[in-house]
C-alpha cells in the first residue's frame, strides 16, 4: 500500500497541485464563512457540512474528470483471432492521441471476459476476466494515431470471448 501511495504522489503533475489547492481554499473560505455566520446556526451548519464534502468529493471527482479530459485517449480494436496451434489470442488495436498534451507512456490494458446471454452474467462476467495483458508504449505525440498487437497468453478458454480495451496515459 506504501508503494501505491507512493507511486500516485510521484505521478502527480502541476495540475492536480492547483486543483488540490484551490479545493483546500474552498474549504477554509467556507468554514471561515461559517465561523462569520455563527449567528445564523442553520446557515452555518450548512456551510461546515458543505465545505466538507467539498474537501472530502472535491479532489477525486476533480482528479478524475481533470485526468479524461487532459490525457483524452480513443483506443479502437482493430482484430482479434485465436491462434490454432499455440494457447494465445492475437489483437490488433490502436490508440489515438485527442488530448492537448504529448503522452509520455501509455499503459494499455486487455481483458478478456466470458460471454453469456443471460444479462445479469453478462453484466457481472465483465468484472471477472479470464485473462488479462498490459502493454506500455511511449512518447506518443498530439494527434498521433499507433498500432500495436499484442499476444494474449497462455489462453485455454475454448468457448465464446469478448476483448475489452483501456488505455491509462500520463
Amino acid at each position: 500500500m506504501k508503494e501505491k501511495i507512493t507511486a500516485f504522489i510521484d505521478e502527480l503533475i502541476k495540475y492536480d497541485y492547483i486543483l488540490f489547492g484551490s479545493v483546500f481554499t474552498l474549504f477554509i473560505l467556507f468554514i471561515v464563512l461559517a465561523l462569520i455566520l455563527r449567528r445564523k446556526v442553520g446557515l452555518s451548519i450548512f456551510l461546515v457540512l458543505f465545505s466538507f464534502t467539498i474537501l472530502v468529493v472535491g479532489p477525486t471527482l476533480g482528479y478524475v474528470e481533470m485526468h479524461k479530459y487532459l490525457f483524452k485517449n480513443s483506443i479502437a480494436l482493430i482484430s482479434q483471432k485465436k491462434l490454432n496451434f499455440s494457447n494465445a489470442i492475437v489483437v490488433k488495436a490502436s490508440l489515438t492521441n485527442e488530448s492537448k498534451l504529448d503522452f509520455k507512456t501509455c499503459k494499455i490494458t486487455i481483458n478478456v471476459h466470458k460471454v453469456s446471454k443471460n444479462m445479469i452474467k453478462k453484466y457481472l462476467y465483465k468484472f471477472k476476466t479470464i485473462k488479462k495483458a498490459t502493454v506500455i508504449k511511449e512518447n506518443i505525440k498530439i494527434g498521433e494515431k499507433i498500432e500495436f498487437k499484442v499476444f494474449v497468453e497462455p489462453f485455454t478458454y475454448s468457448k465464446d470471448y469478448n476483448i475489452t480495451l483501456g488505455a491509462n496515459c500520463k
